[in-house]
């Protein structure tokens, strides 16, 4: 059965960030990007272990948003698994092998981003 959850833009990255959690991800952080950009309101980022782990939590976060009734809208890369990008429109889930995070930096890259609390 698929459910019809209805999520605020805050809401889904938030719940993104838990399935990635869900699934071992590394150094998980959700950026409010909000008065920042128009591009999304978050980003989410998180780091898996390897290509495999990568593509894993990718998959992961994509199928579960997807029964809860939102699919992304695209996305890039599940199948090298270097870095993998799922575009839910308000909020862009990147997943990167630790090497590829740590070149592009995007953390620093939207350093004006606000980086919210993780709930438990």
């Amino acid at each position: 059965m698929t459910s019809t959850t209805a999520y605020t833009s805050e809401q889904l990255a938030r719940r993104a960030a838990a399935l990635a959690t869900d699934m071992k991800a590394q150094d998980v952080v959700i950026l409010d990007l909000r008065g920042v950009t128009d591009v999304a309101d978050f980003f989410v980022i998180a780091s898996g272990t390897s290509d495999t782990h990568v593509r894993s939590i990718a998959q992961h976060v994509m199928e579960e948003m997807k029964h809860e009734g939102m699919g992304a809208n695209s996305n890039e890369g599940l199948t090298q698994g270097r870095w993998a990008l799922l575009d839910f429109v308000d909020c862009v889930v990147h997943v990167f092998h630790p090497a590829l995070r740590q070149f592009y930096q995007l953390e620093r890259l939207w350093g004006d981003a606000v980086p919210l609390k993780m709930t438990t």
